[in-house]
Order: C-alpha cells, then sequence, then structure tokens
C-alpha cells in the first residue's frame, strides 16, 4: 500500500495485493489475492475485485469486477466467452472467403 492510500471501513485486502499511491477505497471492499490497483484511483463502497486482476481506472459502480483491465463480471465472462471462440471464428471466417472466392468465380463465368 504506497502513499496518501485511503482505506474506507470493513475492506479487506488479500495477500499480494498492490495499491498504488494516492488511491482511494470504499467501504465494504474486498480485494482478492494478487489484485493491483494503479495510481489516483477511487474505488466506491461495495465493490469485489477478484484475484489477479488489474484495476487501471476509478470504479464509481458497486459490483463484482475481474480481469485486465478490470470490467463488470458479466462484461468480462463475455469477453472471455468470445476469446475462447476465436480460433473458431477465424476458421469459419477462412471457409467463409473460400466460398465468397468461388461464388465470385461462378458469377464471373456466367457474365
Amino acid at each position: 500500500i504506497a502513499h496518501n492510500v485511503v482505506v474506507g471501513e470493513n475492506t479487506v485486502i488479500s495477500s499480494q495485493t498492490g495499491i498504488s499511491g494516492s488511491t482511494t477505497i470504499g467501504s465494504q471492499c474486498i480485494f482478492a489475492g494478487q489484485v493491483g490497483l494503479a495510481g489516483h484511483l477511487e474505488i466506491t463502497d461495495n465493490v469485489i475485485i477478484l484475484a489477479q486482476s488489474g484495476v487501471s481506472k476509478s470504479i464509481k459502480k458497486p459490483g463484482l469486477y475481474f480481469g485486465y483491465p478490470a470490467k463488470e463480471m458479466k462484461t468480462a465472462h463475455r469477453l472471455e466467452a468470445h476469446i475462447r471462440n476465436l480460433p473458431d471464428y477465424s476458421e469459419r471466417i477462412k471457409l467463409l472467403e473460400k466460398e465468397i472466392e468461388q461464388l465470385k468465380k461462378q458469377f464471373d463465368k456466367k457474365s
């Protein structure tokens, strides 16, 4: 915990969490292990940040956050699902590009 950090009442900070200077943390917050916060941020009351998350911007809305950069849980889960599917999407795009090329060739022959 760096210089000029203010931590609100009943806030729990787990091990290996780093909080950069001049950050203000509200009350009733929970920071799981290995969370990192950039400096000069404001974290509102009732925020939970899950393990190994990186907070680079102030959090003004209570809720559950995770990831890097830390996002609301619902958004983070949606992004993770898309990331997991990227190899499949890439393969589908390649197949569609081949089909488009074949259709172009067929169209050009008829013209």
